[in-house]
């Protein structure tokens, strides 16, 4: 069974990824899925995204879980019915879960050049000058995105604005980690986060702190 990397954060907190490898046949064997998951999968036209679906699930099973432990909200987002908190993560042929007792999120991003088209969306381009334009700028825009994705999946609020909302510090790439502010409602919260680059991709977990 292809687990990628496990991560272990703290005591309460861990982390899986997945290498997807396994033809969906393979992936399908053994799973069982609510109705609401099987409906969303029946749905589903790309096979690679339906790779994804099934590799989660067996990263679930990893962590004691099957999808009828699952639930989700009304923006779409996935609760356990034990109480901890739980996040997922699909990008191409990885995928990740994290499990928590505190609130957390994650987010796996394939490094790629049109991440500084969409750049001015996100964060302020202008302050990447001293990057150049090359393979460091690519690195550290998709970090940035990656932390505002696991942010907003850990938040869990509609309206939540990358640009004006979210504010990732300056980091240096090879510490690793970060923290970040997310402002809603006139409320300011803080966050710790953590990333690791593999096969031209990154993965940012982020934790709201204590």
């Amino acid at each position: 069974m292809p687990i990628y990397k496990r991560i272990t954060i703290d005591k309460a907190t861990y982390a899986l990824i997945w290498k997807i490898e396994e033809p969906l046949e393979f992936l399908e064997n053994g799973i069982d899925l609510t109705n609401y998951c099987r409906i969303r999968y029946e749905e589903m036209k790309s096979k690679i995204h339906k790779k994804g679906f099934m590799s989660i699930r067996h990263l679930l099973k990893e962590f004691g879980y099957s999808d009828f432990d699952l639930e989700y909200d009304e923006k779409g987002k996935p609760h356990l019915k034990d109480g901890k908190h739980i996040s997922i993560t699909h990008s191409f042929e990885f995928t990740g879960v994290i499990v928590s007792d505190k609130k957390v999120g994650i987010d796996i991003e394939k490094q790629r050049e049109k991440i500084k088209l969409i750049a001015p969306k996100f964060t302020p381009i202008e302050e990447y000058k001293a990057l150049g334009d090359g393979e460091d700028l690519i690195r550290k825009l998709t970090i940035v995105w990656g932390a505002k994705e696991s942010l907003y999946k850990l938040y869990g609020k509609r309206g939540l604005l990358f640009l004006h909302d979210i504010f990732v510090e300056d980091f240096d790439i090879p510490e690793q980690k970060t923290t970040a502010r997310v402002t809603h409602d006139k409320k300011i919260t803080f966050y710790t986060l953590n990333f690791l680059e593999f096969e031209g991709f990154t993965c940012v977990y982020a934790l709201a702190n204590d």
